[in-house]
């Protein structure tokens, strides 16, 4: 069964699930640059992977705040235009992890 929701609640939903995305892959970003730091040597490279996800993790965590003052925001104008920056500060940050994933994936081989 498929429920509708009306257009406010539909996108209430999908920062909820934005704002619970962005904050795990911020945790999942610092575990990884943990990761790096423990395990490997001081390479240029795994330098260059760690700051990458590094920076990945404060833009997810941006997003995150954002995303939350959107939430609370009672004039929708302003709600649409921190969602509109959430929005485009996750999309750079998932790319920077997903480059970082692949520079990591260069250092093992």
């Amino acid at each position: 069964m498929v429920f509708f929701l009306p257009k406010k609640s539909w996108a209430r939903e999908e920062l909820l699930h934005l704002l619970s995305l962005s904050g795990t892959l911020a945790g999942l970003c610092i575990t990884g640059v943990t990761l790096l730091h423990g395990l490997a040597g001081s390479s240029r490279m795994e330098s260059l992977a760690d700051e990458m996800l590094a920076f990945s993790a404060l833009l997810f965590l941006l997003s995150c705040y954002l995303i939350f003052f959107a939430l609370r925001h009672r004039e929708s104008r302003h709600a649409q235009r921190l969602e509109m920056v959430a929005d485009g500060l996750f999309f750079v940050a998932l790319t920077g992890m997903v480059a970082a994933g692949f520079v990591m994936v260069c250092l093992i081989r």
